[in-house]
């Protein structure tokens, strides 16, 4: 069974950083492509980014391009966000996700290619 533990979250001023982690487990974690959404209240969730299984080739949206990085260590099962000079647009509930087939390329934009989801963690950024 696939588990998404994420944490990280919490409060910050505009400007600041976070890292958000999110540790997988029941399966084994490298063969497998990575992403992060986050959702606002009365929005639909959107895409932030991603990360290949096959060579840890990175994709974002253009929002977060140049502030967010998304990274992953094999070792720990564990996919990170580190999120530099946040805004208050950037305030919602963060979810990583990931594939239900291993050795897939998905295409990272696209939620319904995510078979598996975390429980969020909420990123707030105050003015």
């Amino acid at each position: 069974q696939v588990q998404l533990v994420e944490s990280g979250g919490g409060l910050v001023q505009a400007g600041g950083s976070l890292r958000l982690s999110c540790g997988a487990s029941g399966r084994t974690f490298a063969n497998y492509d990575m992403g992060w959404f986050r959702q606002a209240p009365g929005k639909e969730r959107e895409f932030v980014a991603s990360i290949r299984w096959s060579d840890s080739n990175t994709y974002y949206t253009d929002s977060v391009k140049g502030r967010f990085t998304i990274s992953r260590d094999n070792a720990k099962n564990t996919v990170y966000l580190q999120m530099n000079s946040l805004k208050p647009e950037d305030t919602a509930v963060y979810y990583c996700a990931t594939a239900s087939r291993s050795y897939y390329s998905l295409d990272p934009h696209t939620k319904s290619e995510y078979a598996y989801w975390g429980q969020g963690t909420q990123v707030t950024v105050s003015s």
